[in-house]
């Protein structure tokens, strides 16, 4: 109770564990890096003091951060920068400085378009949808197993391995010949990674599980 902020990341692109429930603080503000599954999940925002993520992920192109803070949290003195200072960045209306105009577009038009699908409701139905898919697979399979605990899993970003490494190495080619980009994972953690972002269609994930199912054939 004594701390000044308790700091979550929502989200673990590297582990792909995600929290279901958010911890209680008590008094203590939340801060939550939400940059890899903001838009993607029905968080509460009432439940946090600061929320920030990337738009890279979810909502565009690099070079754009929203952050939503609880008023009460605004800086009462001088930030020694400007541009790290909140206060400052409210009363002008995030306009300080010339903003990233090309990116904040480009969110406009994300946001838009996730309107059109009916909002966070919408699009979360389709990411557990995709996800759903791809962690039945893994399961229905003799070659393929999730590193994550069932009760930890990430809808956004989805780890599986072989159990061999030269097995893993050789899907993750494979997969590349395929036309699948971008599968192998990190390397602190090895095997494969598949990252269902909003944008990410579903039939981009029934084409994955084909591929899978036919690499496992492969190798029997």
């Amino acid at each position: 109770q004594e701390a000044a902020y308790l700091h979550i990341t929502t989200n673990n692109t590297i582990e792909g564990t995600a929290f279901q429930t958010i911890p209680q603080a008590g008094n203590v503000p939340i801060v939550a890096d939400m940059s890899s599954n903001i838009l993607a999940n029905d968080y509460r925002v009432e439940d946090f003091g600061v929320i920030y993520a990337g738009a890279q992920k979810n909502i565009g192109p690099a070079g754009l951060t929203v952050v939503i803070i609880r008023e009460d949290l605004l800086n009462d003195d001088a930030v020694f920068a400007p541009m790290l200072d909140y206060r400052l960045q409210a009363k002008n209306d995030s306009l300080y400085n010339t903003p990233p105009t090309y990116a904040i577009y480009i969110a406009k038009l994300v946001f838009e378009w996730l309107e059109e699908l009916g909002g966070i409701p919408a699009i979360l139905e389709q990411d557990r949808q995709k996800a759903a898919l791809l962690y039945e697979t893994i399961e229905a399979s003799a070659l393929y197993s999730s590193p994550v605990a069932v009760d930890s899993r990430s809808l956004t970003n989805i780890p599986f391995v072989t159990g061999d490494k030269a097995l893993d190495q050789r899907f993750n080619e494979e997969a590349v010949k395929a036309g699948f980009e971008n599968l192998k994972g990190h390397r602190s953690v090895g095997g494969m990674r598949a990252s269902l972002y909003n944008a990410f269609p579903l039939a981009g994930v029934q084409a994955l599980v084909d591929f899978m199912k036919s690499f496992e054939a492969e190798v029997k």
